[in-house]
């Protein structure tokens, strides 16, 4: 065979012997190899890792007190002392934004994780379970997705009491719905493959399947929701503190800190400017984390 037409029927059956490709259609292998890591997916990881760190070890990344200031400083411009100017009562802003990433991030990693643990498990019983069980949850499903996220939030926070952890359960309950339905839809899909079917041929029980092989194949589709869902997450965290329902003074947190700074707004805007700086590109930057990881499962799937 010419060395063109073998070239041809390479690139026509995926290059490298990845068979089952559409004609003309790079192979999956090939394709993940040859990918580079966008600079943007860079950017964003490094600000969630700086994120991260500010959240476990804030006092290594700034050493002034955050909730005892020094009154005759008090609306300070930025300068060498302060980087982003001082608050009412003279506490450094940059310090106050770096511990408040403690309270902002820790409620955020708990509302994700309620979300994915009884949204997974809502979603897994509608698939598996038997029709009448099935049912009733969707219905339920349904009436939480027509209910506004935040406002369901609200609700839960004024129900159970105002503080970071109630605002992070609530915003976690006020999510279930998303990751029910996303759960429910992948748990279909994946119950009809051949290797499901034979490893209950084999005589795996139903918790067997679900553990060993469902639950492996979508996680991928979990994960990369739950990266999503981590921004909002902070994004409604910061809205109910800003409307007083999350931390309470003199703790900081994002949205409280924009709520403290509204006051002071015509005398020293970069009390809101700073912190919600910080919230919009944090959640910018976990929102482009997890639109890669989704494009790299669609990429791996195919």
């Amino acid at each position: 065979m010419p060395s063109s037409a073998r070239d041809t029927l390479l690139a026509d059956l995926g290059a490298e012997g990845d068979p089952g490709v559409e004609a003309g259609r790079p192979g999956t292998a090939r394709r993940l190899r040859g990918r580079r890591i966008p600079p943007t997916v860079v950017l964003s990881v490094l600000v969630i890792v700086v994120v991260l760190g500010s959240a476990v070890a804030p006092s290594l990344l700034a050493g002034q007190d955050p909730i005892n200031g020094v009154p005759s400083d008090k609306l300070a411009s930025m300068s060498g002392t302060h980087w982003l100017g001082t608050d009412y009562l003279g506490r450094d802003m940059y310090a106050r934004i770096v511990h408040g990433a403690r309270t902002s991030v820790l409620s955020a990693i708990l509302a994700v994780a309620v979300a994915v643990s009884l949204g997974t498990l809502t979603g897994l019983a509608a698939a598996l379970g038997p029709r009448w069980l099935e049912t009733p949850l969707m219905r339920l499903i349904d009436v939480l997705l027509a209910i506004p996220s935040l406002l369901m939030a609200m609700v839960f926070v004024a129900a159970f009491g105002f503080s970071s952890g109630n605002a992070a359960v609530a915003v976690g309950l006020s999510m279930i719905a998303t990751f029910a339905r996303v759960a429910r839809v992948e748990a279909l899909r994946v119950r009809s493959a051949p290797y499901i079917e034979a490893a209950e041929i084999a005589g795996t029980t139903r918790v067997g399947v679900v553990v060993a092989h469902l639950l492996p194949n979508i996680a991928t589709t979990l994960i990369s929701l739950a990266v999503l869902e981590f921004g909002a997450a902070i994004l409604a965290l910061s809205t109910l503190s800003f409307l007083g329902f999350g931390a309470q003074p003199p703790s900081p947190e994002w949205g409280q800190l924009v709520a403290e700074g509204a006051n002071f707004f015509y005398a020293a805007p970069w009390l809101v400017y700073a912190p919600a700086a910080v919230v919009v590109i944090v959640v910018l930057a976990v929102n482009r984390l997890s639109t890669y990881l989704d494009a790299r499962a669609f990429d791996e799937s195919l």
